[in-house]
């Protein structure tokens, strides 16, 4: 798998505090939002070791908490890029 082109600014980025309050809030809900998803998926395996025939019940946690862990982690890529004018191409 080919990583995009990344452009970084030529000249230093300034960040007003606010804005790195910000940016740690969304880092600390990002973190927080993986574990949840985590969690979840260490449940659903407890379930299933216990209960094998909850395995196919199961199988949507599997399935949809991939996703929305990608999908947390690349609404703050996107956001962490924008403060520090990082382009990818």
């Amino acid at each position: 798998m080919s990583h995009p082109t990344v452009t970084l600014p030529s000249q230093p980025v300034t960040l007003a505090i606010s804005q790195i309050d910000q940016l740690n809030q969304q880092l600390a809900n990002l973190r927080h939002d993986i574990n949840n998803q985590l969690s979840l998926i260490l449940a659903a395996a407890e379930v299933i070791r216990r209960k094998p025939e909850a395995a196919e019940r199961m199988a949507v946690t599997f399935e949809e908490l991939p996703r929305k862990v990608t999908d947390a982690m690349l609404r703050f890529s996107a956001e962490f890029e924008k403060c520090f004018a990082i382009k990818r191409a």
